[in-house]
């Protein structure tokens, strides 16, 4: 029963991530494209939030529920392709973390511009061209994690 409980919170984690990082990404290309202050300004505050309450729950979770997971089923933290989908989660981190920094300042721009009845300052641009292209590779290792957990090829090292 433990190992069913633990599967289903680690399946629904994983989800949580790659839902709510499509999501958020989906979202704020949209605001983005409407060039309005005000609209970037409110959907930047929600993705925050949304980053906050659901992504960072998730990114406590994943690695204590795999662990447990892991040791239930017996399989070895060493195990190749554990070793290779912690590697991959790191790595994804290393996006997150400034992507996060990110979004908390082009929602500070937008509703300083939206405030003022201003455009979007150069920064912001710059921000957001940064922001989208740190989505990329983290996108793609969490698909990745995703296809370690159901395949779980044998990775030698």
């Amino acid at each position: 029963m433990l190992y069913f409980l633990l599967k289903f919170l680690h399946v629904i984690g994983a989800a949580v991530l790659l839902g709510t990082g499509a999501g958020i990404a989906f979202f704020m290309l949209l605001a983005h494209r409407t060039g309005n202050a005000a609209a970037v300004a409110v959907v930047a505050r929600i993705v925050v939030v949304a980053d906050f309450l659901f992504t960072a729950t998730a990114v406590v979770a994943q690695p204590l529920t795999g662990a447990a997971l892991a040791w239930q089923a017996g399989y070895s933290l060493s195990e190749g392709w554990i070793v290779l989908s912690i590697a991959l989660y790191i790595f994804t981190g290393m996006f997150w973390l400034p992507v996060v920094w990110m979004q908390m300042e082009m929602r500070k721009l937008a509703s300083q511009a939206a405030a003022a009845g201003a455009p979007l300052p150069a920064r912001y641009h710059r921000l957001f061209w940064l922001w989208f292209a740190f989505g990329f590779p983290a996108f793609a290792a969490v698909l990745g994690i995703f296809w370690l957990m159901i395949a779980r090829p044998p990775i030698d090292w």
